[in-house]
């Protein structure tokens, strides 16, 4: 695999930063405004550059959502991973990732939830907003073979994701941990 070289003067690294620093923005934009704020105009002005640049590295605005999006599930996509390959109980990893939502990781797991939802109108969205699902299937795949039990698992990860957001406490690991651990054997008898 050939690396990409810079051409010396840093204009690789520099136009990095700045599809970072649009994406970030449009996040930010996504937390305060909803999805449905996201516009080339309203990035740009919470960037801090001209509208001009959102279009030269995103062209249309579902390539600014998606690659929003993509920020958001490929920190989620490392961390399951991590889960499935280094936890000695993966159940326990995705409950403390699942509780991140009340605190630290809530403007994120908004931002992510929000692109989610806006999928089910804008097909364009909907491969990278499946990641979190499908990660979720496979750290269920350490568990069971089941095809029932994992598709289960999935929806009952995703509502406790979705009400977590709609709470106004924190969330508790362990009861999180319980609640994905009893369904598990439940719907496993």
């Amino acid at each position: 695999m050939a690396v990409e070289q810079d051409t010396g003067d840093g204009r690789r690294l520099r136009g990095q930063r700045r599809r970072a620093q649009i994406i970030e923005a449009t996040l930010t934009v996504v937390r305060r405004d909803g999805a449905t704020g996201v516009t080339h105009r309203t990035v740009a002005r919470e960037a801090g550059i001209t509208t001009s640049l959102t279009l030269y590295y995103f062209a249309t605005l579902d390539d600014l959502l998606i690659a929003a999006l993509t920020s958001v599930t490929d920190t989620y996509t490392h961390r399951i991973r991590q889960l499935i390959d280094t936890e000695a109980d993966p159940l326990d990893g995705l409950a403390k990732l699942i509780a991140e939502s009340a605190g630290p990781g809530r403007e994120r797991a908004l931002a992510e939830r929000e692109l989610s939802t806006l999928a089910a109108r804008r097909p364009a969205l909907r491969p990278v907003a499946r990641r979190w699902r499908d990660n979720v299937a496979e750290l269920a795949r350490t568990q069971t073979d089941d095809p029932d039990i994992i598709e289960a698992f999935v929806a009952l990860s995703d509502g406790l994701c979705t009400a977590i957001l709609l709470d106004d406490h924190d969330a508790d690991p362990d009861h999180i941990r319980a609640v994905l651990r009893k369904t598990l054997l439940r719907t496993s008898q």
